[in-house]
């Protein structure tokens, strides 16, 4: 396990007007090292698609493609991601002022020591302020 991988920059591998240099890279990061992700992160990645393709942008064929493509990277679930929520990830958000979610993702960088893949904005200013190492921009 490389780093900490969150939804928005495994989204960005999936729409190309989201892609970058950086997130490419970290996606070829990914292929050769694997990832590590909160048991939330599948819910999250495929509520997203399942919105893009409600909303238009994507096809149900490309939102099953796209989705096999992600569950089908070497990224590991985190087993601890629901305990750790009651209080750490919870004084987190608050603390931060982010979501449950994001917050999740900063547990398990801080947690195990990793760098954290985002392009969340807040989520990357907590990361910031917490001296996580940051990826993805």
């Amino acid at each position: 396990m490389s780093f900490v991988l969150d939804s928005s920059t495994s989204l960005a591998w999936c729409f190309e007007d989201e892609r970058t240099d950086a997130t490419d890279a970290l996606l070829e990061r990914v292929v050769d090292s694997g990832a590590v992700a909160p048991s939330l992160w599948p819910l999250e990645v495929l509520n997203a698609l399942a919105t893009a393709e409600r909303r238009g942008r994507i096809d149900a064929e490309l939102r099953q493609r796209v989705a096999g493509f992600l569950r089908d990277l070497p990224v590991a679930i985190d087993a601890e991601t629901a305990s750790q929520v009651w209080a750490v990830t919870s004084q987190l958000a608050a603390r931060h002022r982010l979501t449950l979610y994001d917050a999740a993702y900063l547990e398990l960088a801080l947690r195990l020591g990793l760098p954290l893949a985002t392009l969340d904005q807040e989520l990357r200013g907590a990361g910031a302020a917490l001296g996580v190492t940051l990826l993805g921009l």
